[in-house]
């Protein structure tokens, strides 16, 4: 066997399909991108039609199979509809990444029903109900894997951690009850933690040069990070390779949380 045969017996997703929300954008459209070039076909889901059709025209470009659909995460019934649209395209998933979330970081003090509803509903009911859709099939078919992007926020509250932090925490919880439910079956479920990631998620902090500087010196790298530094994450955590990895959270942050 050559070292190309043995690679891509390893991390090849030929064959496999990808669900990845909030893949029109920052962490979520690089991890769809090295989803796709790997070798799934790729659903793209998200609300604005130009950023997905965008990113879909990218994709299609350097060959790989990817469609798109647009949805609206914060409601029940939006998540559904938009779950069996993507499954539509190309059957159902392999894979599917929670990508997409929302950032709304008012001092707690002045956190209302409205910001803390709108903050759980697309941070953690979306990934749980895409979950209940596709996690038992993936279980039937004796493969599955799924990702959630979490946050710093998980694990320590700093900068007016809020609602966001409780949904990221909450969501690494979801994703260890997954694993617990359906890893006998074949279906890792897992979470990749960022540091602080220069995306339009983060565009509060991201105007403030001195907080950048800071972040920055707290890594190990000496470096923020990049949406493409979560690419060989994603591809090992949805591939054969990750098959014993699983109720992880798997830490991309440059040192972030250990210094």
């Amino acid at each position: 066997m050559n070292a190309h045969t043995y690679l891509s017996e390893l991390f090849s997703l030929d064959g496999r399909t990808a669900v990845v929300t909030g893949g029109s954008s920052g962490i979520g459209r690089a991890v769809a991108g090295a989803l796709a070039r790997a070798g799934a076909g790729v659903v793209v889901v998200a609300r604005g039609e130009a950023q997905l059709a965008e990113t879909v025209e990218e994709l299609k470009a350097d060959g790989c199979r990817a469609g798109w659909v647009s949805g609206d995460l914060s409601t029940r019934d939006g998540v559904r509809t938009a779950a069996e649209a993507a499954a539509g395209v190309f059957g159902e998933p392999d894979i599917l990444v929670n990508s997409a979330g929302i950032n709304l970081r008012p001092p707690l003090g002045e956190l209302d029903d409205d910001v803390w509803d709108t903050t759980m509903a697309v941070n953690l009911e979306a990934p749980f109900l895409l979950g209940q859709r596709f996690g038992p099939g993936m279980a039937e078919r004796g493969f599955g894997r799924i990702i959630h992007v979490t946050s710093q926020q998980a694990h320590r509250a700093f900068v007016q951690s809020g609602a966001y932090g409780v949904s990221k925490g909450a969501l690494e919880s979801l994703a260890r009850s997954q694993a617990e439910a359906w890893s006998p079956y074949g279906v890792t479920c897992n979470t990749l933690v960022p540091g602080f990631v220069m995306t339009p998620l983060n565009a509060r902090l991201s105007a403030d040069p001195e907080k950048v500087a800071a972040l920055a010196a707290r890594t190990m790298v000496g470096r923020n990070g990049l949406a493409e530094d979560f690419a060989g994450a994603a591809v090992w955590l949805a591939g054969r390779a990750s098959a014993y990895v699983t109720g992880q959270s798997i830490f991309v942050d440059g040192g972030f949380s250990v210094h």
